[in-house]
Parts: structure tokens; C-alpha cells; sequence
């Protein structure tokens, strides 16, 4: 099968032009490849670091209401876990796990929103939540 693609000549007439398929498909596994890779790897170095807090301390994410009743580094500690899962479950099922990573950066974005002050962290894990649904979607096709 190939794609045919129009575009304007020199001498300003109409030609055509094949494009194999197999391009775009090959284009599509690589993207594919590029996004389970990444949503693999990020969760399980997010979750490793809620033990360590290298990158921040993450217990400031939380809202007070949560912290008020429960000890947030016991809270970052089983966020950590389901991180390390989630990134461990992209790896061998992305089917399966893509839309779970998706539906828990949405978690995270409602969580940021309540903390209050995070309107810019909230936007940029939107990005990784379209990120997560395209690998859903990719991995429909390449898994």
C-alpha cells in the first residue's frame, strides 16, 4: 500500500508523488518506541526518589488536608511504590498500563490543584498525561 502525496511542480502543475506506508509506520514504532522508553523509565525514577528526595522534597505537594492526617513522607512512600509499579507495568504491558499512568497524572494534577500554587507543575504533567495517552494509542498499534 503507499500513500500518494500532491504537490505543486516547478512549471506550477499538479504531481503526484508515493510515499511507501511502510515510512510512516516505520516513523510511528520509533515514536512509539521513544514514549514507552521515557514512560518507563520516569515513573520509576519518580517513585525511587519519593524515598530520597533527591530531586525535591515531595511532601510539599500535598495538601495540608492530607498532611494533617497522615504523615506525608508515609503518603510519598506508597506514592512511590504505585510509581515504581505503574513504570514497571509500561514496560511489560503499555496496553494495559499507558492509560493507568495517564489516569494517575491526572490524580496528581487534582492533587497539585488543591495543594494550590502549582498552576505550572499542574500544566506541565497535563503534557506527560497527552504523552501517556499517545503511548496508549501507539501501543495499540505496536505492542
Amino acid at each position: 500500500m503507499v500513500l500518494t502525496i500532491l504537490r505543486k511542480s516547478p512549471d506550477m502543475t499538479t504531481a503526484t508523488t508515493t510515499a511507501p506506508q511502510t515510512t510512516m509506520v516505520a516513523e510511528s514504532k520509533r515514536a512509539y518506541q521513544i514514549l514507552h522508553l521515557g514512560y518507563t523509565v520516569a515513573p520509576i525514577l519518580f517513585g525511587l526518589d519519593k524515598f530520597f528526595n533527591v530531586m525535591t522534597d515531595w511532601v510539599e505537594f500535598l495538601s495540608t488536608f492530607v498532611t494533617d492526617a497522615v504523615n506525608g513522607s508515609v503518603v510519598m512512600g506508597v506514592v512511590g511504590v504505585i510509581e515504581i509499579a505503574a513504570g514497571i507495568g509500561v514496560w511489560l504491558r503499555p496496553k494495559i498500563f499507558a492509560p493507568v499512568v495517564a489516569a494517575w497524572l491526572g490524580l496528581i494534577i487534582i492533587t497539585l490543584i488543591l495543594a494550590g500554587g502549582f498552576w505550572d507543575i499542574a500544566l506541565r504533567d497535563f503534557g506527560l498525561l497527552l504523552g501517556a495517552v499517545a503511548l496508549w494509542r501507539l501501543a495499540r498499534a505496536h505492542a
